[in-house]
């Protein structure tokens, strides 16, 4: 099993090519859940067992029950791989999972059954424990971890079917009203707007169970509402970006401000006279005049530091036919989406086979801001 680190998340192998990542807050919440179920549900709906055996169930239960949302995720990434779609991961996070689909579905039908797999196979999860849950009556331990999980897999599967955005009813809401009025940008606003809806309905449900007495559910249903809310409205903000960008080529959002690296220069050097110094992310790596690379910060740290002083940036470059390169004419909305695809922060901008500029999100923004101001 392959594991990895970063700032926010590890990673724990992967299940049929998807890498598995875990936010390090879900860690706390898996606690939270075997906790309230050793303390709280198994000790009232299941008297006088051993104090071990809740534990146990509360364990076994709290780890079955995440495999269960993972496998959801995986479902929604499986159908996106069967229409050729780049599944960067799935990754659990405090509020669940989340399967990192590059880009939008290019059809409704497609839009459709990613969006329903996962909800599919919550309610197969669900039929399955309620099987084990019916032939275990006889085994109390089995029984009651299979009935839990029944329940909780029955209802996720139900609350995901919701017509909000960005629940899977949205999204399959959003491929129905797609495929009817043949326009996916109306769809989604459509959808996205039933979304920021609901996610205030949660919120207001949850501050009232939290004034009933109920302070911890209520809090955390709020929670969820709030997620639900802000994602719904990142997606109309998402929206009006791509509205922004429509009729705009690269050449507009570009940076001609680069950074230019000889092949020979060491990475210590590279350290001294350029991060530190100039503060870009991104460097254009050049031998005789040539362009040949591309240097980022994030390749620097494949090289131990003691080895810095001898190793040239070339040992750490991407090979510039392996990067992702933008024409200056090429439409700024298209070229975002490459990005995002891609998972890149910058490409470099080409014009007759020379580099000119580089694009990048803070270059956008910057396009965007000045957009806005001319506007005004």
């Amino acid at each position: 099993m392959k594991t990895s680190f970063n700032k926010n998340q590890i990673r724990l192998g992967s299940i049929a090519g998807i890498p598995l990542t875990f936010d390090y807050s879900w860690f706390l919440v898996l606690f939270l859940l075997t906790w309230l179920l050793s303390v709280s549900y198994f000790p009232s709906e299941y008297k006088n067992w051993d104090k071990s055996y809740y534990w146990i169930s509360g364990a076994i239960t709290s780890i079955l029950f995440f495999l269960s949302v993972i496998l959801h995720e995986v479902g929604h990434s499986l159908m996106a791989k069967k229409f050729d779609y780049k599944v960067k991961k799935v990754k659990m996070f405090i509020f669940g999972g989340i399967s990192e689909i590059t880009e939008e579905p290019k059809q409704a039908k497609e839009e459709f059954l990613i969006a329903a797999a996962g909800p599919a196979v919550t309610f197969l999860l669900a039929l399955l424990f309620y099987i084990i849950e019916y032939f275990t009556k006889n085994v109390i331990i089995i029984y009651a971890i299979a009935h839990y999980l029944f329940i909780v897999n029955l209802i996720l599967g139900i609350f995901n079917i919701l017509p909000g955005f960005p629940l899977d009813g949205g999204r399959i809401l959003r491929a129905i009203i797609w495929k009817r009025n043949n326009n996916f940008e109306k769809a989604t606003q459509i959808t996205a707007g039933i979304g920021r809806i609901f996610g205030f309905i949660v919120i207001t449900i949850g501050f009232l169970i939290a004034m009933s007495g109920d302070f911890f559910d209520g809090i955390w249903l709020s929670f969820i509402g709030w997620f639900l809310e802000s994602a719904a409205f990142s997606q109309t903000q998402k929206q009006v970006l791509t509205k922004y960008l429509q009729g705009h080529t690269v050449e507009e959002a570009m940076t001609k401000s680069f950074g230019l690296v000889p092949a020979d220069t060491t990475i210590s050097e590279f350290i001294q006279n350029d991060i530190l110094i100039r503060h870009r992310r991104a460097f254009i790596v050049e031998d005789n005049s040539k362009n040949i690379g591309l240097l980022t910060i994030h390749d620097i740290k494949k090289i131990p530091q003691e080895k810095w002083e001898k190793t040239n940036v070339t040992a750490v470059m991407k090979p510039l036919n392996e990067v992702k390169i933008v024409d200056v004419n090429h439409p700024l909305e298209e070229a975002l989406k490459e990005m995002d695809k891609d998972g890149v922060n910058q490409m470099p901008v080409m014009e007759d086979g020379k580099i000119v500029g580089m694009l990048n999100r803070e270059s956008i923004l910057s396009f965007i801001a000045n957009i806005n101001l001319l506007s005004n």
